[in-house]
């Protein structure tokens, strides 16, 4: 083949995986004849050895990036499609929904017309001056309770209809030291952030299971990766919950073949609630500030995605996904990372 190719043509030519990672393995082994054919081909002056390494190397870290985030979308959706999903006969219900993220997800789908159940423990606040939420139900649960949560599931499904999309929000944080921490503190927080889940699942899911159609929400945090001091149990029931929520989805896909029934794991760092006042205002905060968000940036991120119908992990924000390799590194590293906010303490004596 004589002559060069255009530069258009020679882009979208490298741009194909299996061509650039081809050349950048040759140039290892063969490295004059590739120097030799890209010479004569796609570039049209002789260039160094190097030279042709360096180019190639981000393209092939591109593609490769790329094909990777394609590949975990493919996977984490069972490599599998639903089509069926229709927003004017769908049933969302959110845990929590009266305050803080849950208050803020019930708003969003509301405000696009979708049907949506609100479980909690406190009725939501009184409108102040603003439009009602329309197609919003509220029932009165205490999500410990395996007995209420199995009344009020029977009415909610002849009242409203079977949920479609789980939204487990629910969760507190008791925010004190092991050793200050009193052991019914410890068990609400363990039967809220972490039973409930599984008592969720066992009440909603075998609609979805046998309609191979739903979506499971788990709102987890980054504490489900790295354990903050002074916050044992909430970190501890966060970790667990990912340890659930992978779990089911095996099950899912593997023992109920409900391929269909996505999963959606959300991390959100510090989040602006009534959860966190305390922490977010006081001077430890001051000295040793973290990412904060609002909860109506977590309910955007898990709107949009229960909207698209498929499953992910959301980290949020996106740039602090580095935090999740957390526990692969090496472990003066970690201690590092974790003392950073050794100062912390959601609620101080």
């Amino acid at each position: 083949m004589s002559g060069s190719i255009s530069p258009l043509r020679s882009i979208l030519i490298l741009l194909q995986p299996l061509v650039s990672g081809a050349l950048l393995a040759a140039t290892h082994w063969y490295p004059e004849e590739v120097k030799t054919f890209l010479s004569s081909t796609i570039i049209k002056d002789t260039v160094g050895l190097s030279t042709i390494k360096a180019g190639l190397l981000p393209i092939v870290l591109f593609l490769v990036y790329h094909a990777n985030k394609h590949l975990d979308r493919l996977a984490l959706n069972n490599f599998t499609s639903d089509t069926t999903w229709d927003w004017k006969r769908e049933v969302v219900l959110v845990t929590g929904g009266s305050s803080g993220i849950g208050a803020a997800i019930v708003r969003d789908f509301s405000r696009r017309g979708i049907t949506v159940v609100n479980v909690d423990i406190s009725p939501p606040p009184p409108s102040k001056g603003s439009t009602p939420l329309s197609k919003v139900h509220f029932y009165k649960l205490d999500v410990r309770s395996s007995a209420a949560l199995s009344a009020v599931a029977e009415k909610i499904r002849g009242e409203v209809g079977a949920p479609t999309v789980v939204i487990n929000n629910a969760g507190l944080g008791g925010g004190q030291l092991v050793l200050d921490e009193s052991d019914e503190t410890l068990e609400r927080t363990v039967a809220v952030n972490l039973v409930a889940h599984f008592k969720i699942a066992k009440e909603f899911a075998p609609d979805m299971i046998a309609k191979n159609h739903g979506h499971v929400v788990t709102v987890a945090s980054m504490a489900s990766f790295v354990a903050v001091t002074s916050s044992a149990s909430y970190a501890a029931t966060k970790a667990g919950v990912l340890a659930f929520h992978e779990a089911f989805a095996g099950e899912l896909r593997w023992r109920h073949r409900a391929s269909r029934v996505r999963m959606t794991s959300v991390h959100p760092m510090y989040v602006r609630t009534a959860l966190t006042e305390a922490l977010v205002t006081s001077a430890q905060w001051k000295k040793t500030p973290q990412v904060l968000l609002e909860a109506e940036d977590v309910a955007a991120a898990v709107v949009a995605q229960v909207l698209k119908g498929e499953s992910a992990q959301l980290i949020l924000p996106p740039r602090m996904g580095f935090v999740t390799t957390l526990r692969g590194w090496p472990h003066w590293m970690q201690i590092y990372a974790r003392g950073l906010s050794r100062d912390l303490i959601f609620n101080p004596k």
